[in-house]
């Protein structure tokens, strides 16, 4: 049975190379048409960095296992804050306090209550599909008005001016001021063909390892996919806390975490309806409202994520992890 995990392995290898070439095509169109570096952080970084787990979810309901679906999004998110957040923490402290990430952090709050309420009902449809997608709509207008009133308030000193903490367009994950526009568009096509081929590959090989060794779909995907998916928000998370980015850190995080659960479900449940296993009523639609709430002192009250605080985030998200695979 080693194929299986040869085959997801590849497939996970595919999915982030299509999802960083995705984000790099992204970035660099957006910066052409003048999008400021924050706004792209926030937005084309972290829905880039998302793509993975979208096609995860839609390839698990067409495969007819929606619950590797649902578990694929509830373990990313709580992953990217404990884990994502956590480990680069322990290379470089994270000055989160010079952020202000307050608005959007609110929207990722709202958006985790919402998605909770609506997982209530026992399933996730259209019409949850619909308030899901509608919420990420207003959240997109409200970054593209961001942008607009950025351009008319400094057209002259467009690098100098981002909002918040984030300056230079060069700070963005995968810009660079001198890429050809062919080259972007060929990043963008391999993006858009890989990741469609990767997700095939690991949602087919991950089920099967799951039916071999007696586990369920909802534990693969909480697990395994989850942190698979993940890795392109660790590396981007990294890269940011070497280079002492936390406005992009923290952004990329909040950022994924609300494109994980409005953009990604709400586009999965028009492939499909997904069912709500209990478990996730129980014990891990709290857990990943618990761990976006322990964000609250570094979004709100100045604290900076330190070592001491890499090593409480990832150890509860250890902690986590040995709770899914021997408690439930």
């Amino acid at each position: 049975m080693i194929l299986p995990w040869i085959l997801s392995a590849l497939g996970l290898v595919i999915l982030l190379l299509a999802g960083d070439a995705l984000v790099k095509g992204a970035v660099n169109l957006s910066l052409r048409f003048g999008v400021p570096a924050l706004i792209v952080s926030l937005t084309i970084v972290a829905f880039g960095t998302s793509a993975p787990e979208l096609l995860i979810s839609v390839q698990a309901i067409l495969d007819g296992v929606p619950s590797l679906a649902l578990g694929n999004v509830v373990g990313s998110n709580t992953a990217n804050v404990l884990l994502v957040l956590g480990l680069p923490a322990l290379l470089a402290t994270m000055h989160t306090s010079e952020c202000n990430t307050r608005k959007t952090y609110r929207f990722m709050i709202i958006a985790t209550l919402v998605f909770i309420a609506l997982g209530l009902r026992g399933v996730y449809d259209w019409i949850a599909g619909i308030v899901l997608l509608t919420l990420m709509a207003g959240v997109l207008y409200d970054a593209f008005r961001q942008t607009r009133t950025h351009r008319r308030a400094n057209k002259a000193a467009r690098a100098a001016a981002a909002a918040d903490c984030c300056d230079d367009d060069e700070d963005v994950e995968g810009a660079d001021p001198d890429m050809k526009m062919w080259m972007i568009l060929a990043y963008l096509v391999a993006g858009l063909v890989g990741l469609p081929l990767g997700a095939q590959l690991l949602v087919t090989n991950a089920t099967i390892i799951a039916q071999t060794y007696g586990v369920s779909d909802t534990v693969i995907g909480l697990t395994l996919v989850a942190v698979g998916t993940s890795l392109p928000e660790l590396a981007t998370t990294v890269m940011a806390a070497l280079r002492r980015q936390a406005d992009v850190a923290l952004g990329n995080v909040i950022g994924s975490n609300i494109f994980n659960l409005l953009a990604i479900i709400g586009i999965a449940t028009m492939v499909g309806p997904i069912p709500v296993d209990p478990q996730f009523l129980q014990f891990d639609f709290w857990v990943m409202l618990a761990s976006s709430l322990l964000l609250l002192p570094f979004v709100y009250f100045g604290r900076d994520i330190s070592r001491l605080w890499g090593v409480v985030l990832t150890g509860l998200y250890a902690a986590y992890v040995l709770a899914v695979l021997f408690c439930t």
